[in-house]
C-alpha cells in the first residue's frame, strides 16, 4: 500500500506562492469543491491572509489518479514561511520524501528559498523545482529557470513554470510529485515510532498532533508515550487531514494523519518529540529534537491596570496552542503589573502582540525588546540577563556576554554598498560573498542578534527598495564591552526605559534619547529634570520647562515689590511640588527605545 503514498511539503520564500498552489492542488485533486474554495485554504487564521505567511504548519492528505491509471495518496505538509520558525519548518521537512521548491518567477531566488533549500537537501529529500507567478507581465521565467537550474543542479529545461494564481500546468506538479518523490519505507512490523511535526490545541479534544507515522502503526485503542517528556497517554481518536479531520481506525507506517490525545497543554505534546507505543516501546526517538529557545524578550503591560488577570488568562491560552511563548510575572515601577515575555523572532513578538488585541480585546504596551545576556559576576557565576533593570550593578559584573547571529543577505548587487555601510554600522562583521545568479549577491556577515531585533529588516528593506531578503541563525554567545543605559526621570531611575548597550555607543544614544523623551514627556507644573546614566555617570541632562501660571495678572501698576512677594511665593509652592510630584510618562516614551538607531 505504501508503494502508493507520497509524502512532500511546499517550500519557499515569503509571498512567493505557497499557500495558493497548495490551494490549486487541493481543487485539482478535489479534495476541496469549488463551493468551499476559499484562498490560502491552509492559512486558518486571519492574520496568516493578511502577512501572506503561514505560522502554522498543516497537513492535508489528496487523493489523485495519475496518468498511468493508478490512484495515489498524496499527503501536503504545509510549512511555516517565516525565519522564527525555522525549527518547525525543519520538522515539517523531516516528515516528508519530497519538496516542491516554488521560487516567484518576478523575485528569482531569495534568502528564505536557499535557507529552506539546505534544509531539505540536508533531510535528504527529492527536490523538485518550480517556477511561479508566470502570468505577470515583469516575470523571467527562462532567467530564473537557469539560475534554479545552476543552484540545485540539472537542467533549466526540467524546471516546471507554473501560475498557481490562473491553474497553468499545476497538473505537471502533480505529475511529478509521482514519479519523482520515492514512497515511503512502509515498516510495519516495526515498535511504532511517530514524528510530531506540529500540534494544536482543541478545546474538546485535548492537543492534537500532527504525526508521519515513519515505523509501526497507531490505533485509537493504544496507550501512546510521548519520548521527550514521558507522558503516557491512551488517545481520544486518530485520524486524516482530509482537509477536516476525519477519523480512521490506524494510521500505518508512511501515513500522515493526527493523534487526539485529550492531554491540556501543548507542554506535554511538543514539536519534534517521538510517539511510541507503552505495550512494545521504540529503542529510540527519532533524531533532531530539540527544545526551541525563544531568543527576544520583551516586557508585556495591560494599558488599564484593572485588565492584568485579562492578559494573564490571553497569555496562557496562546501558550496552549504555542509552546515556543514563555512568560513570567514582573513589576516595573513606571508601568505596574506585566510579564515578561520570551519569543522566538520579532516576527513572533509582532504575532502575540496582534492576536493578544484582536483574539482577547485587550490594549497592551509591549516595551522595546532585548535579548538574553550571560553574565558573569565577580564571584565567578553566570547568570542569564533578559531584562536590562534585571543587570547587576558594575562592581559586581566581571563580563557580559551577548548572542550573535549568522545572517546571510541575498540582494541585487546594484545594493552591495548600502547594505555593507547599514551592517557595518550595527558592528555586523563581513564574512564573505556568493553569487547564486548573475546581478544578485549573497552576503555573510556576523552581526549581534540585539542590533538585529530593532529595526534592521525595516531598514534593510527601505535601502533595498525591498529586493532584499534576509535568513539569520543563532552563531554564539561573545565577550563584548557592555553596560547599562539608565534614564531617570526627577532622580527616579525608569526601568522600562533602560537598555543595554556597548560602551562605544553608550553616549550617543544617551544623548539622542534624551533628546526625543525631552518632546515626548509633557511639562509639568515644576521643572523635571531627564538624565542618562552610564558607567557610574551622567552622560547628558535635559530639562522639561515648568508651566508656569500667570501670577502676576491681578498686578496692574503698583510697587515692584509686590510682584517680586508673589513670584518667590510660586517658587517655593514649585519646589514643594517637584519633591512630592509624580511625572507621567506617556507610551511614547517606552517605543522612543525601539527607534534610536533610525537617527
Amino acid at each position: 500500500m505504501s508503494d502508493y503514498i507520497r509524502n512532500f511539503c511546499i517550500i519557499a520564500h515569503v509571498d512567493h506562492g505557497k499557500s495558493t498552489l497548495a490551494d490549486r492542488l487541493l481543487q485539482l485533486t478535489g479534495t476541496i469543491s469549488d463551493r468551499d474554495m476559499t484562498a490560502q485554504v491552509l492559512d486558518s487564521m486571519d492574520l496568516e491572509r493578511e502577512k501572506g505567511v503561514t505560522i502554522k504548519a498543516s497537513a492535508v492528505r489528496m487523493k489523485y489518479r495519475a496518468k498511468d491509471g493508478k490512484d495515489y495518496e498524496l499527503n501536503l505538509i504545509d510549512t511555516p514561511g517565516h525565519v522564527d520558525f525555522g525549527y518547525e519548518v525543519s520538522r515539517a521537512l523531516n516528515a516528508c520524501e519530497g519538496a516542491i521548491l516554488v521560487v516567484d518567477a518576478t523575485q528569482g531566488i531569495e534568502a528564505q528559498t536557499l535557507a529552506n533549500l539546505y534544509q531539505a537537501i540536508d533531510a535528504n529529500l527529492e527536490i523538485i523545482p518550480v517556477i511561479n507567478k508566470i502570468d505577470l507581465p515583469s516575470a523571467r521565467p527562462d532567467e530564473v529557470a537557469e539560475d534554479v537550474a545552476a543552484l540545485i543542479g540539472g537542467d533549466a529545461a526540467d524546471v516546471l513554470q507554473i501560475s498557481a494564481k490562473d491553474g497553468l500546468n499545476v497538473e505537471q506538479v502533480l505529475e511529478a510529485i509521482v514519479e519523482k518523490v520515492r514512497p515511503p519505507k512502509g515498516l510495519d512490523d516495526k515498535p511504532l515510532r511517530a514524528l510530531v511535526f506540529d500540534s494544536h490545541y482543541d478545546s474538546y479534544k485535548g492537543v492534537i498532533c500532527y504525526v508521519r507515522v515513519i515505523e509501526g502503526s497507531v490505533s485509537a485503542n493504544d496507550t501512546i508515550r510521548m519520548m521527550a517528556t514521558k507522558v503516557d497517554v491512551k488517545p481520544i481518536e486518530v485520524g486524516i487531514f482530509a482537509p477536516g479531520m476525519k477519523p480512521v481506525s490506524v494510521l500505518k507506517a508512511g501515513e500522515v494523519g493526527y493523534v487526539a490525545t485529550g492531554l491540556k497543554t501543548v507542554h506535554d505534546a511538543r514539536v519534534g518529540d517521538t510517539i511510541t507505543r507503552v505495550s512494545a516501546p521504540a529503542a529510540e526517538p527519532l533524531p533532531g529534537y530539540f527544545h526551541p529557545k525563544p531568543m527576544v524578550f520583551a516586557g508585556v503591560y495591560p494599558v488599564d491596570a484593572e485588565n492584568y488577570t485579562d492578559l494573564r488568562d490571553a497569555l496562557e491560552k496562546l501558550q496552549l496552542n504555542d509552546a515556543s511563548l514563555t512568560y513570567a510575572p514582573e513589576t516595573s515601577q513606571a508601568i505596574g503589573f506585566g510579564f515578561r515575555a520570551g519569543f522566538l523572532g520579532l516576527f513572533h513578538m509582532e504575532i502575540i502582540q496582534e492576536r493578544i488585541e484582536r483574539e482577547y480585546d485587550l490594549d497592551v504596551l509591549f516595551t522595546a525588546p532585548s535579548v538574553e545576556y550571560q553574565v558573569v559576576t565577580t564571584s565567578g557565576e553566570t547568570i542569564l540577563v533578559d531584562s536590562p533593570a534585571e543587570l547587576p550593578e558594575e562592581g559586581k559584573v566581571s563580563e557580559i556576554r551577548e548572542p550573535w547571529m549568522n545572517i546571510e543577505i541575498i540582494t541585487p548587487t546594484d545594493y552591495y554598498g548600502t547594505i555593507m555601510d547599514l551592517v557595518t554600522k550595527r558592528r555586523g562583521i563581513f564574512k564573505q560573498q556568493e553569487y547564486p545568479a548573475p546581478h544578485r549577491v549573497q552576503l555573510d556577515f556576523e552581526i549581534p542578534l540585539a542590533e538585529l531585533i530593532v529595526n534592521f529588516f525595516d531598514e534593510l528593506k527601505s535601502r533595498t527598495k525591498g529586493y532584499a531578503s534576509l535568513d539569520y541563525q543563532f552563531l554564539e554567545y561573545r565577550v563584548d564591552e557592555l553596560q547599562k543605559l539608565e534614564i531617570l526621570v526627577n532622580n527616579d531611575p525608569i526601568d522600562a526605559l533602560a537598555a543595554i548597550v556597548h560602551n562605544k555607543d553608550a553616549y550617543h544614544k544617551g544623548q539622542l534619547l534624551i533628546t526625543k523623551l525631552k518632546d515626548i514627556i509633557p511639562r509639568q507644573m515644576f521643572d523635571v529634570a531627564i538624565q542618562a546614566y552610564s558607567g557610574g555617570r551622567v552622560i547628558s541632562r535635559a530639562n522639561v520647562k515648568a508651566l508656569r501660571k500667570d501670577v502676576l495678572a491681578k498686578c496692574y501698576g503698583g510697587d515692584i515689590t509686590r510682584k517680586k512677594k508673589l513670584l518667590e511665593k510660586q517658587k517655593k509652592g514649585k519646589r514643594r511640588l517637584k519633591m512630592v510630584g509624580n511625572v507621567e510618562i506617556p507610551q511614547d516614551a517606552f517605543m522612543a527605545v525601539l527607534k534610536l538607531s533610525d537617527e
